[in-house]
Formats: structure tokens, sequence, C-alpha cells
């Protein structure tokens, strides 16, 4: 299946393409993973901790900067993509668009660091933990929803062969 995966990366990275492929690969797997069964359109913005701290203020009031944020076109139910998205479906594009995630790859690199595993590990966790929030999955609190989040994740990140 052919999903349309729009990366745009702000600043002077060296690693574009090797980190593009892995995203790539990181959000494909998570769709595969899911049983999303038509092909998407997701947008990626790839930027640093300054950008998305601008973000995250101007969208959900929150003065800091995070790892990553996951911007839903629908309200799926977690677990179970529908078997019917007909209607959602971009008629000029014949793609349904799921929406829209902020990656900063400076506070990646830093938990990467913090954690002692790789930025590719770190950067394809937090590509997955997105694409999950595109298709339903929260975590507010510490209770199951938090719970089938994570094990959904360490899954599919075993699946690619990034586990911790």
């Amino acid at each position: 299946m052919k999903h349309r995966i729009n990366l745009l990366f702000e600043g002077s990275a060296a690693r574009k393409v090797l980190l593009g492929r892995h995203l790539r690969r990181c959000i494909t797997a998570a769709l595969d993973a899911e049983g999303v069964h038509v092909p998407c359109e997701i947008n990626v913005l790839v930027t640093d901790d300054a950008t998305i701290h601008v973000i995250n203020r101007q969208t959900r009031n929150v003065d800091r900067p995070t790892d990553v944020l996951s911007f839903p076109m629908f309200n799926y139910e977690p677990g179970r993509f529908p078997a019917d998205v007909s209607g959602d479906i971009d008629p000029e594009t014949g793609l349904l668009p799921l929406g829209d995630m902020v990656l900063s790859l400076e506070r990646a690199a830093a938990q990467a660091k913090e954690y002692g595993h790789s930025l590719k590990r770190e950067a394809g966790y937090l590509t997955i933990h997105s694409v999950l929030h595109l298709l339903g999955y929260d975590h507010l609190d510490e209770g199951p929803m938090k719970r089938q989040m994570r094990a959904r994740e360490e899954a599919i990140l075993a699946d690619i062969e990034l586990p911790r």
C-alpha cells in the first residue's frame, strides 16, 4: 500500500535522507500493525525545541518544548481501525488524511542520551507514538489506555527490531 508521508525538515540536519527513510519505515510499520487498510497521508515536521515550544504553546497552552505533538484529523477508537473509512477519504487525492505530527529532533537526541539508546530508536519510538495518537490512542492517565498504548508501541518497535 502506498502512503503519502510528507516530511519537512527545518534547519540543516545532515541526517535528513537516512532519518527520512527511518521515519517513513516507522510510520508504515505502525499503520500496518494497526490494520490500516487504505492509503493514508501524514504530514511530519521535524524541527527543534524552540519551534515545537511555540507550537505547543499555541495549540495546547503548554509553555515548554516537548518531544512530539500529534494532530489527528479524526477520532478513531484505539486498536479498532474502522472497516469503512470511505467517507473520510479526500476525493482529490484518494488518500485518508490522518493528520500531522511535529517531532523535535533536538529533544529526541537529548532523550536518547538520557535513556541510553540511539537517536534512531528514540526518533522511531516518538514517530510510532505519534501515529498511534493519530489512530485514537491516548495516555492521559496511568490507567488502561496508557498501558494499551505502551504495549502497542513496544510491539511495533520489536517488529522493526528497535526494542529497548
